[in-house]
């Protein structure tokens, strides 16, 4: 019997979007599975799917009938599925018909593998750097914040969040964690790790499980080989305070879990702080991004 792959998409009016993806990992050249898991979306592509691929018994689609955000939306999902391994995948990322067959065949070659990610482009081609990134520590944070990252070649402990690009990098890169546009880990390590943390709704839930994936004793990889396209949806340009908001939220959470520096009250609450403050800085740029979306 063929290895089964179970794609869980997870939809918040995702537009046209949507359809692409699932037309696309429907192409694959590996057996799949699809499972829409929608967060009462309106504006009818979760009909348009639905109806399209009716008699398609590869798709499915859950209507969660609210809003639950992204990890609780994917736990939903991943609790319909049959396969042995789970994709947890954006509605506006597309795959070529290869890209599965060669994540599983990364995925398979190595036992030490707990979660595994790919190279995520942009529409304009550029890689996007939440590919490969390492934990944002307080420390790393600062960094990255006050541009002294930028040093990190000549000094390690100036290194901020993100990787820097490499030319030489391997197709199968160690890494302490990917971007939660595209994840891919066996269904069993899933539930070892207790699935999605629903204390997030929005951001970071990504980082927190390839955390767990981790020091659950697995390894966390990047195929640099593997090239996966990811428009950036409509729905969080509609809604840039929303996604702000959630993402502050987020960075909070993670803090408190992993960071040993939130054992420090007083570090936490410069952080806390620090948090907010940042995004009541931005607010400008949100409602600009508002605007232009109208």
């Amino acid at each position: 019997m063929p290895l089964l792959t179970s794609v869980v998409i997870v939809a918040a009016d995702s537009g046209a979007d949507l359809q692409r993806c699932v037309e696309s990992v429907l192409a694959s050249s590996s057996a799949v599975e699809v499972i829409v898991s929608d967060n009462a979306s309106t504006d009818g592509s979760i009909e348009t799917v639905a109806a399209r691929w009716a008699e398609d018994a590869r798709v499915r689609v859950l209507r969660n009938g609210r809003n639950l955000g992204f990890g609780a939306g994917c736990n939903r999902g991943a609790t319909l599925a049959t396969g042995d391994a789970l994709l947890f995948l954006n509605p506006d990322c597309v795959l070529e018909a290869d890209t599965l067959a060669r994540l599983r065949a990364h995925l398979a070659g190595d036992a030490t593998l707990g979660l595994l990610g790919a190279r995520i482009v942009g529409a304009d081609g550029r890689t996007e750097a939440a590919s490969r990134r390492r934990d944002p520590t307080l420390r790393r944070a600062l960094m990255s914040l006050t541009g002294l990252a930028r040093l990190q070649a000549r000094w390690p402990a100036l290194s901020g969040i993100a990787l820097p690009a490499r030319n030489d990098a391997p197709a199968l890169e160690t890494v302490e964690a990917v971007s939660g546009a595209l994840m891919l880990l066996p269904r069993a390590m899933f539930a070892q790790v207790g699935a999605f943390d629903e204390g997030y709704f929005l951001h970071c839930e990504d980082l927190d499980l390839c955390r767990r994936v981790r020091d659950a004793g697995r390894r966390v990889a990047c195929a640099n080989d593997v090239r996966v396209v990811h428009g950036k949806g409509s729905s969080s340009r509609r809604r840039p305070f929303f996604v702000a908001r959630h993402k502050h939220r987020g960075m909070w959470r993670w803090f408190v879990k992993f960071d040993p520096a939130a054992r420090n009250p007083l570090l936490r609450a410069l952080v806390w702080c620090g948090v907010w403050a940042h995004y009541a800085l931005l607010t400008p740029r949100y409602a600009w991004a508002l605007l232009r979306a109208r």
